[in-house]
């Protein structure tokens, strides 16, 4: 299931600006998820792209958010 960068960066409801506790949380898990995936028997390699491509998004995000 392919999600676009801007559907991993949830907005905060009152000031409209990403969490950048919650992109560092979205980053982190993704990279587990991609190394978990690659550490199965058979890897899943598509997975394993695909959760790192989330990753690399939120941390974009991230980086965006703290320069301003």
């Amino acid at each position: 299931m392919a999600t676009s960068p801007r559907a991993l960066a949830p907005t905060s409801p009152t000031t409209g600006t990403p969490d950048p506790i919650q992109l560092h949380a979205q980053a982190h898990n993704a990279l587990n998820m991609a190394v978990f995936y690659l550490r199965q028997p058979h890897a899943n390699v598509p997975g394993a792209r695909s959760k790192a491509i989330q990753a690399l998004a939120a941390l974009r995000n991230l980086s965006a958010t703290l320069e301003g």
